[in-house]
């Protein structure tokens, strides 16, 4: 969603905005790649109208900081930059956001780059190709998967209700795995993503007492992809296996965790998500009417219960151990029926028994929905993605471009993969390279056994209940650990809804409130 200098208006998930560059401004912010140091004095003065969850409308005057590269040795500025938004007037009040939560919102989806630096107001970053389209016979650019997950946007809306809230809104890019050079080496693959976004948390934290903001409450946010980004920034907080890589680009010396982590439909624990696919929609037909080959399909199951047992994981609301063999009881009890019935409560009387009489897998009794876990995988109905749904077989997922290096495209990252490989390119063995950049790539690596103490304490995660674009399980079991941790989990379902929903905006920008205790816009 683009801002120009000129007076534009968009919407986005429910959101209005419009904004002028007003004629109080400063010099460019572009920074130099030499320099880490943020100039409080580079900004431009806008206006914004946004209009908050409850059609109101508001009018926030920020300052805004242009494409500022937040490393002192770029691989590639385009990417490598974020911007800054910081309301300074809102409905005519004077504010002071110097103490505000730090709202740091990235863009990315399907672990493609995402670039700030054409962006010319809040909320205006977003997803790009980079590079040449990939080519030969294992094409990311488009497969049967649709493997894409490109919603890295779908929660652009947070960015705008939180300038409104009285937050500073901070926007990363980062590399992607489609970026090539002239010599054709693919240079945004993993882990570059997670290392540029903690390169800007760096960036910010050593810029305490410059950049509007408290840096010690930076509450982060992605969707699909970016949601696994994000919550891999809580997870991983300050942990030393990224140190060479952030040395390499110049990252700033300081700390790269983060206070609060928001996570909408997060693809991750990539290495084990094709058995977990399979575990929740192994039995669902593709779009086609068929089924996926079975025999591949329930391999892929069984290495999941094996996963899921060895993770020795209890369910949140006092559930117990969870396993594969129980997993369907705990989704349907925690999340799907809660969210059917909150859905269903705030209905109307003749739009619930319209829904009711189409849905009638459904019993609607004292105010409560009950179904069964069977009956919810028909009414989802078909699947997204084909099996394997992540390592593919023929290399064509977005994931096997993610795990590319060099100039070779894509590569298999789970044993199961590559062993069964129908594109005859590779020795049907991982390389030896990809176990240590899966636990880079994956938050439950540091939540396992002895958890990372640095880590995010605090943890929003959403979900899509028709959502097929990675398992249920996969937020589950994210939501699952942190919670035998300890931590603030504030996890749910949005019923009916697919990939990339946020349906509760308003609800997190309260949260972040609540978790930050912060009592509002400061008064000037």
């Amino acid at each position: 969603m683009g801002i120009g200098a000129t007076a534009g208006v968009a919407a986005i998930g429910g959101v209005a905005l419009t904004a002028n560059a007003s004629s109080d401004s400063g010099s460019s912010s572009l920074s130099s790649s030499d320099s880490l140091v943020f100039d409080p004095d580079a900004y431009t003065k806008l206006t914004t109208t946004v209009t908050d969850t409850n059609d109101k409308d508001h009018t926030v005057v920020y300052h805004f900081w242009k494409a500022i590269t937040y490393v002192a040795e770029p691989v590639d500025a385009t990417y490598q930059s974020l911007v800054v938004s910081v309301p300074v007037e809102i409905d005519g009040k004077a504010v002071d956001a110097s103490d505000a939560p730090i709202l740091l919102a990235n863009s990315v989806g399907g672990y493609m780059p995402s670039s700030v630096a054409t962006a010319t107001g809040v909320g205006a970053g977003g997803m790009s190709g980079g590079g040449a389209a990939p080519s030969a016979s294992a094409s990311t650019a488009s497969n049967a998967n649709g493997n894409t997950n490109a919603t890295g946007g779908a929660t652009a809306g947070n960015q705008l209700l939180a300038l409104a809230a009285g937050y500073v809104v901070i926007e990363p890019g980062a590399r992607g795995r489609t970026l090539k050079n002239s010599d054709g080496e693919y240079y945004g693959t993993a882990p570059a993503a997670i290392v540029d976004l903690k390169a800007a948390v760096r960036y910010i934290r050593s810029n305490k007492g410059r950049i509007p903001g408290d840096v010690e409450r930076i509450v982060s946010a992605g969707t699909s992809a970016g949601g696994a980004l994000s919550s891999l920034l809580g997870a991983s907080g300050d942990s030393p296996a990224y140190d060479k890589y952030l040395k390499e680009i110049g990252a700033a010396d300081a700390s790269d965790a983060i206070f609060a982590t928001g996570a909408w439909c997060p693809i991750t624990d990539l290495e084990h998500a094709d058995g977990a696919y399979e575990w929740n929609w192994g039995g669902n037909d593709l779009s086609t009417g068929k089924l996926v080959d079975q025999t591949v399909s329930k391999a892929l199951q069984a290495q999941f219960a094996e996963y899921q047992a060895g993770l020795k994981l209890r369910g949140l609301g006092g559930f117990g151990p969870l396993n594969a063999r129980n997993l369907d009881t705990y989704l349907v009890k925690q999340y799907l029926e809660p969210s059917a019935t909150t859905y269903l409560a705030a209905l109307s009387d003749s739009a619930r028994a319209t829904y009711l009489k189409a849905n009638t897998f459904i019993t609607w009794s004292g105010g409560k929905a009950t179904f069964t876990w069977a009956d919810f995988l028909t009414h989802v109905g078909a699947r997204k993605k084909d099996a394997p749904a992540f390592d593919a077989f023929d290399l064509s997922a977005g994931e096997n471009n993610e795990f590319g290096a060099g100039t070779t495209l894509a590569r298999h990252f789970t044993a199961y993969g590559a062993k069964n490989d129908s594109t005859g390119l590779t020795t049907k063995r991982v390389a030896s390279d990809i176990p240590a950049k899966l636990d880079l790539m994956n938050p439950m690596h540091h939540l396992a056994g002895k958890a990372n103490p640095n880590r995010s304490k605090h943890w929003w995660i959403r979900l899509g209940t028709k959502d097929s674009d990675t398992s249920l399980t996969v937020a589950a079991n994210l939501a699952a650990r942190l919670g035998d941790l300890g931590d603030d989990v504030n996890h749910l379902y949005y019923w009916d809804e697919g990939h990339g929903a946020n349906t509760d905006p308003g609800d997190f920008i309260t949260w972040i409130a609540q978790v930050t205790n912060h009592r509002g816009p400061k008064n000037k």
